[in-house]
């Protein structure tokens, strides 16, 4: 009777044994998309699990567990925005002449961070995994610098707005449309005063605009040329066929074109309130 029980034992342990290697049902993937058997079976030659030590110290003869930190890491600081909306000045400048360069900006510099170059940082930012925020800021700066050349005088200037050099001696007296070519400015001076200034555009080396004293002898509001068939606004002739007139291609381009020798003007505003107040007469100096 004995031996017979302890046969049925067996049997039964083997029996479990095989349900329990064979299995049943299709077990669920875990996570990491390998099945997992729900049994942890340690089979001869695995290394014991480590004992766990109880909360607050380890067992007899050990030393207790060195103390931990349990405050969470400090989030790294945002990185520090150098220029955003509504800032202006020279750096803005360069940001957008950089921003030109990589063509995520096309209109300008002007000088003034406005909606367009707050669109152009977030693109940029974005296409390069960083947060779009629009704000230039250090990360986004030094990513741009190793992108881009640094921009010359006429590439932070390309659509004028340039400061105005100091004028020409014979600019001091009278009535004077005084235009320098260094700095590529029109100062509309009278008596010595400066009354405004403008950025203006010359002709190129093969139709270079002609330097020295002259004076305006005609004025035609709605001129064409003759020479090119092309529309030369608010004209104010002062030697042979150069004038000084608005130019919509200047206005559109900046200084990426040139004139056929006249002396451009991009401000359509200012040209005209210019044009009401030169006479024929007034002097024009040329120089640079």
């Amino acid at each position: 009777m004995r031996t017979r029980g302890m046969g049925r034992a067996a049997i039964a342990v083997t029996v479990a044994g095989a349900a329990v290697l064979a299995g049943c049902t299709v077990q669920p993937a875990d996570g990491d998309g390998k099945r997992r058997s729900p049994v942890h079976i340690e089979m001869p030659g695995d290394s014991p699990a480590p004992a766990r030590s109880p909360a607050g110290g380890g067992g007899p003869g050990t030393a207790p567990a060195p103390p931990t930190d349990d405050k969470p890491s400090a989030a790294p600081a945002p990185a520090r925005v150098l220029w955003s909306r509504g800032d202006t000045g020279r750096d803005v400048r360069e940001l957008q002449a950089r921003l030109r360069q990589v063509a995520w900006l096309f209109d300008g510099p002007t000088g003034t961070y406005d909606d367009a170059t707050e669109r152009a940082v977030s693109g940029f930012q974005g296409k390069r995994g960083l947060p779009r925020t629009g704000r230039t800021d250090t990360v986004t700066w030094q990513r741009l610098l190793g992108m881009t050349r640094e921009p010359g005088r006429w590439d932070l200037y390309l659509m004028g707005g340039q400061p105005a050099d100091p004028p020409d001696a014979r600019c001091r007296t009278g009535r004077v449309l005084c235009i320098d070519k260094t700095s590529r400015t029109l100062r509309w001076m009278v008596d010595g005063r400066t009354v405004s200034t403008v950025a203006v555009r010359f002709g190129s080396q093969y139709t270079p605009t002609r330097e020295g004293v002259f004076s305006v002898y005609w004025k035609s509001r709605d001129h064409v040329s003759t020479l090119y068939d092309s529309p030369m606004p608010y004209a104010m002739f002062f030697s042979g066929g150069q004038a000084v007139h608005y130019s919509a291609d200047f206005a559109a381009r900046g200084y990426a074109g040139a004139s056929h020798g006249c002396v451009n003007v991009r401000d359509e505003r200012a040209i005209s309130e210019l044009f009401a107040q030169v006479r024929n007469g007034d002097k024009v100096v040329v120089s640079w």
